[in-house]
């Protein structure tokens, strides 16, 4: 009887363990945003004036910080576009877009500062170059 006790309790805790792990790969990525996979936007998402300052990669978010004009920058509509196609050189390229779009009338210049997540540009291997096509920056994403 004792033992049967203990092979149910450790079932229990197996149960628990296993329940545990399957819940932290559903968590939600600590990125603000997703990256977008379209041709479609990457040609015709908005292409507002703005001025990308620095790419970071953190874990699985590219952390971008950049400026444009505007009041306060909170209407602005930001998306990381990937073009939806990969460049088969070594290591293998990707080009994406940073799209805004900018409603606001004024003067001042607003510094902002966004994470994506770049998880679902992983190809094979372990490293892919993501080139931002609007500010001539690449970054290397070593996963």
């Amino acid at each position: 009887m004792k033992a049967l006790k203990m092979i149910i309790g450790l079932i229990i805790i197996a149960i628990t363990i296993i329940s545990c792990n399957d819940e932290n790969d559903n968590q939600p990525s600590n990125c603000d945003k997703d990256v977008l996979i379209s041709a479609d936007l990457y040609k015709n998402a908005p292409d507002d004036q703005l001025t990308i300052n620095k790419v970071e990669i953190v874990g699985d978010c590219l952390k971008i910080s950049f400026a444009a004009s505007g009041c306060s920058g909170k209407s602005w509509e930001v998306k990381l576009i990937d073009a939806g196609m990969i460049f088969y050189s070594n290591p293998p390229q990707r080009p994406l877009r940073l799209s805004l779009k900018n409603e606001e009338l004024c003067a001042a210049v607003i510094g902002k500062e966004m994470t994506f997540d770049i998880s679902q540009l992983q190809v094979n291997g372990n490293r892919v170059l993501l080139n931002i096509t609007n500010s001539g920056d690449q970054i290397l994403y070593k996963y």
